[in-house]
């Protein structure tokens, strides 16, 4: 077998590697063991065609490879109750630094606890930020305070 069949076999088993691992690495060694493959025509000694694939994976990947993570760069999209982080809701009993109130988001009713940085009672009716989640609660700031209405 001539040497560069072997390096088109070698192509061809890191283009099956890269179908099976789908992480766009080990195609560049499949371009560099092609690009031996021809120089492999003219150069004979394996030392020389193994120093020309060393340095064109090398080259490859160094760059191109922050090219391919940003194309296959997967944004994370927030789902089920991370979603809710950052939104608004309406407080259904009043929260107090004390003691634990609901509000309701999206339909859902959760438990709420006041941040540690407020200190005054969030009445019924007011609107909230969620913070964040903490357990089954969700940890909430004011944004708008429903003042109560007067008892006639």
């Amino acid at each position: 077998m001539v040497a560069w069949q072997v390096w088109l076999i070698i192509a061809g088993i890191c283009l099956v590697i890269e179908i099976a691992t789908v992480g766009f690495l080990v195609f560049w060694f499949a371009v560099a063991a092609l690009i031996t493959c021809l120089f492999s025509l003219f150069i004979h000694s394996l030392l020389a065609q193994t120093a020309i694939f060393v340095i064109f994976s090398a080259i490859l990947v160094f760059l191109t490879r922050p090219f391919s993570e940003k194309i296959s760069r997967k944004d994370s999209i927030v789902t089920n109750a991370n979603s809710i982080i950052g939104k608004e809701a309406i407080v259904k009993k009043e929260i107090s630094p004390n003691n634990n109130g609901q509000v309701k988001i999206n339909g859902d009713t959760w438990t709420a606890t006041l941040d540690s940085s407020c200190n005054s009672n969030i009445p019924e009716g007011s609107s909230v930020e969620i913070l964040k989640i903490d357990g089954v609660k969700v940890v909430v700031k004011p944004i708008q305070i429903k003042e109560k209405e007067p008892i006639n």
